[in-house]
């Protein structure tokens, strides 16, 4: 079984990709997910946040805005969160991997895949992107986005330029639905040639 990553900044429409690839029966683990499902509801890792980070849980999970205060911008504190749910993670997508270890290929949805250096371990990356002026008109139409907080989110994530030069393959969703789904369709029939042989 190969193992592939798919990142992709802010707003380029990873997620719309991922779906795409689940879709065509590609085997998709979503990091993002998991941590919601961490972190929510009667989630395993509400105990180990509340106590370093108190009341910022409650019967309905993590409290995403006051976690988001005490972290973003200040270092020690997402390394700290970091600590507590990356291990937990990583528990989830092994699970992943062996559940799905007939499939030809699998996907790791990792928006942070190069950031934090994951991509070593796979056979390959895959990078969603699309141009900038597309990429800020999606993410401002977010509830609670703005310009400040883009900014900030920016300077933490690797440049798309940078992500695309160190990419196996790309899917471009600058374009229409249609043709971003003949992208990953293409890809699909691509990296599963070797299904069945």
């Amino acid at each position: 079984m190969k193992v592939y990553g798919l990142t992709g900044s802010i707003g380029m429409g990873k997620s719309a990709v991922a779906a795409m690839f689940r879709r065509e029966g590609v085997p998709v683990f979503d990091a993002d997910a998991q941590v919601h499902r961490l972190q929510g509801p009667g989630g395993r890792l509400l105990p180990a946040i509340e106590a370093r980070f108190p009341g910022v849980t409650g019967p309905a999970g993590v409290d995403r805005a006051k976690l988001g205060a005490a972290v973003f911008g200040h270092a020690p504190a997402r390394q700290a969160l970091e600590a507590i749910v990356h291990p937990a993670v990583h528990a989830e997508r092994q699970r992943f991997l062996r559940r799905h270890r007939a499939s030809a290929f699998v996907v790791l949805d990792i928006p942070l895949l190069f950031e934090t250096g994951g991509a070593r371990r796979l056979d390959g990356v895959i990078v969603v992107t699309a141009p900038a002026w597309k990429q800020r008109k999606r993410v401002l139409a977010r509830p609670g986005m703005t310009p400040g907080k883009f900014r900030q989110i920016l300077r933490l994530q690797m440049p798309d330029a940078e992500k695309r030069a160190r990419a196996d393959h790309i899917i471009h969703t600058g374009v229409t639905f249609t043709a971003t789904r003949a992208q990953v369709r293409r890809l699909v029939a691509c990296l599963g040639g070797h299904r069945g042989r």
